[in-house]
């Protein structure tokens, strides 16, 4: 499996790799599915994210690979990554087919840490490599894996910022 950077902008409906446990057995399976549940009533837009606070999800559970995270604060954009090098996993739930909507997953929000308040107020729950099947075989509760990582878990930087500075003239 290859983790890539998960695009919190990316449109509804793009298809990404998930994990899940299989309906039929409950092993772990990776699987492709788009990005935004089905809305609650027709003509409003898929919806991507869901708070977590005092919910509970005792099925469909699942987890996103990413290496890092991409945010939007005004016209800027900016990369978040752990700053340990590891990739890690979004805690997201999946739903079925729902009329012409596909299978699809959404990602699951905490209340941002030090280092993404600065740019919004939430983030994907973050799940570490370690605690996969906790969260996938629903053996603990969530109040105990979507928890706000604590400071100093992410190195950020903006993303295209060098791209467009010119270099400086040398005379």
């Amino acid at each position: 499996m290859q983790a890539t950077p998960f695009d919190s902008d990316a449109p509804d409906g793009t298809r990404r790799a998930i994990v899940r446990s299989d309906p039929a057995d409950g092993k772990p399976e990776l699987i492709e599915l788009a990005w935004g549940l089905a809305p609650a009533n027709p003509g409003e837009p898929p919806f991507r994210f869901v708070r977590s606070e005092d919910r509970a999800f005792p099925s469909h559970r699942c987890l996103v690979p990413a290496t890092e995270f991409h945010v939007r604060a005004g016209r800027r954009r900016y990369r978040f990554f752990r700053e340990d090098g590891n990739w890690f996993y979004l805690a997201g739930i999946w739903r079925p087919r729902k009329g012409e909507h596909p299978d699809a997953f959404a990602v699951l929000t905490v209340p941002a840490n030090l280092e993404v308040a600065r740019y919004q107020t939430r983030q994907g729950a973050m799940i570490t490599r370690n605690r996969t099947m906790q969260w996938l075989d629903l053996t603990h509760p969530e109040s105990d894996l979507l928890v706000t990582p604590p400071a100093r878990t992410f190195l950020v930087e903006e993303i295209g910022r060098d791209a467009a500075r010119q270099p400086m003239l040398a005379l």
